[in-house]
């Protein structure tokens, strides 16, 4: 009988597209206890986790990020996914955040050697547990550039987001649409695990 865990890892995927539905507080609520409860260089504890479910903010501040993201487009051999297409497979798409309901950007320390570190293993924590409560996710990097103008800005400030951190990464969550419920696995690529 396969361990609870290693289920939920192998039935995890990513989702670039969501119902036009906000997820359970309760969902919600679990997902970030995850996240809280993630491992941190030193037990340092310092990610912060910025919820935001307004729906305007997270298109401008998704729009904000694809306009200063200049991804390299996908080619018939190269491309992050042929399912569902990302912001450097298709110019069409236009929000860095795909209109996912839910968008939680994980902000870090700026002058600490691990704080990409802590936000990655957070964000794990957090897919895998959406994925254990029916929620699809997607880890998207380079969080900085959702608020590289004005707006971003007035944004940090009025969550009041310490200028002593900066934004790691975003974690997108919603429904997964009933066409793209449960992509199959990949196969696993041979020679990745080396013994000696």
């Amino acid at each position: 009988m396969m361990n609870e865990v290693m289920k939920t890892i192998l039935h995890r995927r990513s989702f670039r597209r969501f119902e036009d539905r906000q997820i359970e507080e309760s969902a919600l609520q679990e997902i970030l206890q995850a996240g809280l409860y993630a491992p941190s260089a030193g037990g340092r504890q310092s990610v912060i986790f910025a919820v935001c479910q307004d729906r305007e903010v997270n298109e401008r501040l998704g729009k904000i990020k694809r306009a200063n993201s200049h991804p390299r487009m996908a080619t018939a051999t190269s491309y992050v996914s042929k399912e569902q297409p990302s912001i450097a497979d298709d110019p069409k798409l236009l929000n860095a955040f795909y209109d996912a309901p839910t968008v939680i950007t994980l902000f870090a320390p700026k002058n600490f050697l691990f704080s990409v570190d802590d936000c990655a293993v957070a964000a794990e924590n957090m897919m895998l547990m959406a994925d254990s409560l029916g929620i699809g996710s997607c880890y998207i990097g380079q969080g900085w550039m959702a608020f590289a103008d004005s707006y971003g800005q007035d944004v940090l400030r009025q969550w009041e987001i310490p200028v002593t951190h900066y934004a790691v990464m975003q974690l997108i969550l919603g429904y997964p649409r009933e066409e793209d419920r449960h992509p199959s696995a990949k196969p696993r690529k041979e020679r990745r695990v080396l013994r000696f």
